[in-house]
């Protein structure tokens, strides 16, 4: 990797710059928070449908995933009927899964993923990536489409709140919901693409390294976790 032209200047005139940069980021900061005030004052929805999902121990109800707390976060997990392994993407969320829920399932929340393809399907991959979070199906109901995440396969569907011309009949996504103290379910917050970025750590330390991010597309450089040995042992494709 070639190492990019970047100035380089004596330490006083870093320290005036990161000052600079600090105000930035306080404000930044802030709006953050203003935010989260926000996405935590929008009105919910009433769940009325009786959504119906398969886990180890069979037939679960929507409420059953709450686990006994007032609420759920659901990641939508890109895996249909048929597949052999997960999205690598939403696998590379899902590697942060299992720290957050030694934290959350003490702070009254739950955090599950949910996949359209049969629970038997995802069992051999859920081994191999050696997960731990709850991961359900949604086999058989219509929880996917009415959350957004399985579009039409004739690219007329809709995704991320507008109009979705892409050829994926499956998409990633998180939904959040709250459990009244008398049993009824409400829908408070859906997010979708880029505002799934809130989830991935590792990204929150690349940005803090000397250059960010650097890939070429989003996720391009992500492989499931144990492919990256094998990736890297390719030879490019103009190599002798």
């Amino acid at each position: 990797m070639t190492t990019p032209k970047h100035p380089v200047v004596p330490r006083d005139q870093w320290l005036a710059a990161r000052r600079q940069l600090w105000l930035h980021e306080k404000a930044f900061t802030h709006q953050r928070d203003e935010l989260a005030a926000a996405r935590r004052a929008l009105p919910w929805v009433q769940v009325e449908q009786n959504y119906r999902f398969h886990g180890p121990d069979g037939e679960l109800t929507l409420a059953d995933l709450f686990a006994g707390r007032s609420q759920l976060l659901v990641y939508h997990f890109m895996f249909a009927d048929g597949w052999q392994e997960g999205c690598p993407g939403c696998s590379f969320l899902a590697d942060h899964f299992d720290g957050a829920n030694l934290h959350l399932a003490h702070h009254d929340v739950s955090l599950v993923a949910v996949s359209r393809a049969p629970f038997d399907e995802f069992q051999a991959f859920r081994q191999r990536m050696g997960w731990r979070f709850p991961w359900f199906s949604s086999h058989g109901s219509r929880f996917n489409e009415d959350f957004g995440v399985s579009v039409a396969s004739d690219g007329r569907g809709e995704y991320n709140y507008e109009t979705y011309e892409g050829k994926e009949s499956e998409l990633p996504g998180l939904s959040a919901f709250y459990r009244d103290s008398d049993g009824v379910l409400y829908h408070t917050y859906s997010t979708y693409a880029r505002g799934l970025d809130i989830l991935v750590n590792t990204y929150n330390f690349l940005d803090l390294a000397p250059l960010g991010r650097n890939e070429g597309g989003t996720m391009d450089w992500v492989r499931h976790h144990d492919r990256y040995e094998e990736a890297a042992a390719k030879p490019h494709c103009c190599s002798d």
